[in-house]
């Protein structure tokens, strides 16, 4: 079996992984905006402090979007999806331990970075993956996710400022990207080769 027909077969796992590694970026900003009180509480952040724990991932997100996507089809989409996660991770786990709004804005643009790396490597293998009669059911099942991680976010998001449980919610997101990071381990290498080996199309988002 050639790597483009292993990728092929296990299409549909690995759009799995890739809505994963979506709802990890929309899941994390919901609950931030939901837990902004919490900060002001907390953290004693100024009004212009919010706006930057808020902006300052935006920023950095939509500043290197272009050059980690261009990375990423040079050097692999697998490797940039992981080190995406991997950077995420790091500055989701640093950001539960700010103790102050300077610090929490610093770990929020580590984030950006990792998700710089996250967004346009997913899409990246999905339209490599996919065949075109499949291609735009399974893009729109990629957005409709984004969508539900926004909603999911703002409950879970609720339910955690209400409870005092915002420590836990952390601790939960960081261990959905060890998760999503195992499972791309394990089923990514296929969808990375056959996207180096077909078509060198690079897709922006």
């Amino acid at each position: 079996m050639t790597i483009q027909e292993k990728a092929y077969e296990r299409r549909w796992w690995i759009l799995v992984v890739l809505c994963l590694s979506l709802v990890v970026i929309t899941l994390d900003n919901t609950i931030l905006n939901v837990a902004l009180p919490t900060l002001v509480e907390k953290l004693d952040a100024s009004n212009s402090q919010l706006q930057w724990i808020v902006d300052g991932y935006t920023l950095v997100f939509a500043g290197l979007l272009l050059t980690a996507g261009s990375l990423g089809d040079r050097l692999g989409r697998k490797g940039a999806l992981q080190i995406g996660l991997a950077i995420f991770g790091i500055g989701s786990a640093l950001s539960a331990m700010a103790t102050s709004p300077t610090q929490l804005i610093i770990t929020r643009c580590i984030m950006g970075i990792g998700g710089a790396f996250i967004m346009p490597a997913t899409l990246s293998i999905l339209t490599n993956v996919f065949p075109p009669e499949e291609r735009g059911r399974a893009i729109g099942v990629w957005a409709g996710i984004s969508g539900i991680g926004i909603a999911i976010g703002g409950w879970l998001g609720a339910i955690c400022h209400g409870n005092g449980l915002r420590s836990h919610a952390k601790a939960c997101h960081r261990i959905a990207v060890v998760v999503v990071v195992d499972i791309i381990i394990r089923i990514g290498s296929a969808a990375d080769r056959a996207a180096h080996q077909g078509s060198h199309q690079a897709v922006v988002v």
